[in-house]
């Protein structure tokens, strides 16, 4: 059966790979697993056909047979899962594998995303000035936290996993920001992410999407 995801007809991020797509396609990259995109408008994504996989009309969306799943941390969870390479062999390995990937979306993400709201969409307010030191401040909290316990580790719990897969994508949000190279194991951390092949494929599989706008 093949498998679908739904990604950014034109991504905000300008092929950055910053887009919740980037996770699913690196997991499937890890894996092995080939793919075909389903390129959606921000307006189709608001559309019945359209919500009726993504509740909240969003993507990534991951389809395969009769399964339609959504949520991209949900999705790289499935792909851990159903195929070797993204969790280790021993149950307890793996249950430490699936806490990180729940750290990094609902600890350590839920900062990051909320200064990305408060200097796009909020930047104008009288206030945004006095709550962006705020929210940096918790950024900094968290990441300290991290820091500390990735120590000198090339990865967060033995082999590289999905959790370190969902925490290196959640950090390259940070890097427009300067805040991450505050610390300089997450920002190594970081790097040995992306110097991954896998990586390396799925980021120019995003690209590719912006490039044929730009040249089309």
């Amino acid at each position: 059966m093949t498998i679908t995801i739904t990604a950014f007809e034109r991504s905000p991020d300008r092929g950055q790979g910053l887009a919740r797509d980037m996770r699913v396609r690196w997991a499937l990259e890890e894996v092995g697993q080939p793919y075909d995109v389903r390129l959606v408008s921000f307006k189709a994504m608001k559309e019945p056909a359209h919500l009726a996989l993504h509740p909240f009309g969003q993507i990534p969306t991951y389809e395969e047979g009769d399964l339609a799943l959504f949520e991209s941390g949900a999705i790289v969870f499935h792909i851990a899962q159903r195929y070797p390479g993204l969790l280790p062999d021993d149950t307890n390995g793996q249950a430490r594998a699936i806490a990180w990937m729940f750290a990094a979306v609902g600890t350590v993400e839920a900062p990051i995303i909320e200064r990305q709201v408060a200097k796009f969409a909020e930047g104008d307010r009288n206030w945004s000035a006095q709550r962006m030191p705020l929210i940096d401040d918790r950024i900094r909290e968290r990441l300290a936290e991290l820091s500390a316990r990735l120590g000198n580790a090339k990865w967060l719990d033995g082999p590289f996993s999905a959790g370190d897969l969902m925490m290196v994508h959640v950090l390259l949000r940070l890097r427009i920001s300067g805040i991450l190279d505050e610390y300089s194991n997450l920002s190594a951390y970081v790097a040995r992410g992306e110097a991954r092949p896998a990586y390396k494929r799925a980021f120019a599989a995003q690209l590719t999407v912006f490039t044929a706008l730009s040249t089309g």
